[in-house]
C-alpha cells in the first residue's frame, strides 16, 4: 500500500476512534445528567470519550492518536452546551458567536494537525522518549499523562463555556466585544504562526536553522501565545455572561501554567540541543510576551 493509502487508512482509524468516543460520551452524558449538574455530566462524558480514544491508542500502539483531541473535544462540547435545556435563558446572539469562534478555532487547529500528521507509523518524539524511559509502565503513564491530563486541561478551559453558552443571562455588552477581539486575535495569531512555521519547515533543508522572521521574530512561541490568549478570551465571554462568575478562571490559568512551565521549557531544551545558535536566540527573543526583535551580536 502507498504512503497516501496508509495515511488515508490511518485517518479512517482515528476518525472511527473519535466517533466511537463521541457516541460513548453521549451515552454517559445521558446516564449522568439526571440529578447532576451539567458540568459533572459533561466531565463524565469527556472522561469516557478519553478512555475510548486511549483504548484505540493502545490497540494502534501509538499515543499520538490522541493528539487531535485537544481541538476536537471543544467542538463537540460547545454546541452541546449551547443546545442544552439550561441554555434557554442565554442570549442567542452570544451562543451563536461563542460557538462559532470555538468551531473556527477547533477546525483550524485540527486541520493544522491533520496536514502535518504522518500517520500511525509516526509518534511524537516526546512519547518515544517516554517509552524508552518508562518501560512496562509506559501505557499507565500514557493514560494519566498523555491522555487524561490533557483532557482535564481542555475541560478546565471549557468551563468558561458553561456560563458563556448556558447559565449566563446578561445581554451583550462591551465586554463581549472585548472578548471577541481577544479571541479572534488569538485565532489569527495562531493561524499566522502555524502558516509561517509550516512554510519554514517545507523550505528548510539545512540542519540547525532557526525561525526568527514574521511573528516568530517577536517571541519564540507565538503559536503558544495564541493558544493561551484564546482561552483567556473565552473567560472574558464568561464574565460578560455572568459578571460574578469566578470558577472558570482556573481554566486559562492552568493552561497558561502548562505552556509556561512545561511545554516551552521542553521545546526550548530540545532546540538548544539541536540548533547551535538557539541559546543566543533565547537571549534575543522572549519566550512568550512579544517585544521588538534585537539584532544578533557580531
Amino acid at each position: 500500500m502507498s504512503k497516501a493509502g496508509n495515511r488515508a487508512r490511518d485517518f479512517g482509524i482515528v476518525t472511527l476512534a473519535y466517533v466511537a468516543g463521541t457516541v460513548v460520551g453521549w451515552l454517559v452524558y445521558r446516564a449522568v445528567a439526571p440529578g447532576h449538574s451539567s458540568i459533572v455530566a459533561f466531565a463524565a462524558a469527556d472522561a469516557a470519550a478519553t478512555v475510548v480514544v486511549f483504548v484505540a491508542s493502545v490497540l494502534c500502539n501509538n499515543s499520538s492518536l490522541y493528539d487531535a483531541y485537544w481541538s476536537v473535544a471543544p467542538m463537540v462540547i460547545a454546541p452541546a452546551i449551547a443546545m442544552s435545556p439550561e441554555a434557554a435563558g442565554a442570549p442567542m446572539s452570544r451562543r451563536i458567536l461563542v460557538t462559532a469562534l470555538v468551531l473556527a478555532w477547533g477546525a483550524r487547529l485540527t486541520w493544522n494537525w491533520a496536514r502535518g500528521w504522518h500517520g500511525l507509523g509516526h509518534e511524537d518524539f516526546r512519547y518515544v522518549d517516554l517509552r524508552r524511559s518508562m518501560g512496562r509502565a509506559y501505557w499507565l503513564v500514557s493514560f494519566l499523562g498523555l491522555h487524561f491530563m490533557p483532557t482535564v486541561c481542555v475541560f478546565l478551559g471549557c468551563l468558561s463555556l458553561f456560563p458563556a453558552l448556558g447559565t449566563g443571562t446578561q445581554p451583550l455588552s462591551w465586554l463581549d466585544a472585548a472578548a471577541f477581539v481577544v479571541t479572534t486575535g488569538a485565532i489569527v495569531l495562531e493561524t499566522r504562526a502555524d502558516a509561517e512555521l509550516r512554510a519554514f519547515r517545507l523550505r528548510n533543508d539545512g540542519p540547525g536553522r532557526i525561525l526568527d522572521t514574521g511573528v516568530w521574530a517577536y517571541c519564540r512561541h507565538p503559536n503558544y501565545l495564541g493558544e493561551i490568549t484564546f482561552w483567556w478570551g473565552l473567560f472574558l465571554f464568561a464574565l460578560a455572561a455572568d459578571p460574578g462568575i469566578r470558577y472558570p478562571l482556573v481554566g486559562p490559568a492552568w493552561i497558561t501554567c502548562l505552556f509556561v512551565f512545561v511545554s516551552i521549557p521542553l521545546m526550548d531544551k530540545r532546540s538548544v540541543a539541536r540548533r547551535p545558535g538557539y541559546a543566543d536566540h533565547m537571549n534575543r527573543v522572549p519566550a512568550l510576551f512579544p517585544r521588538l526583535p534585537r539584532k544578533a551580536k557580531g
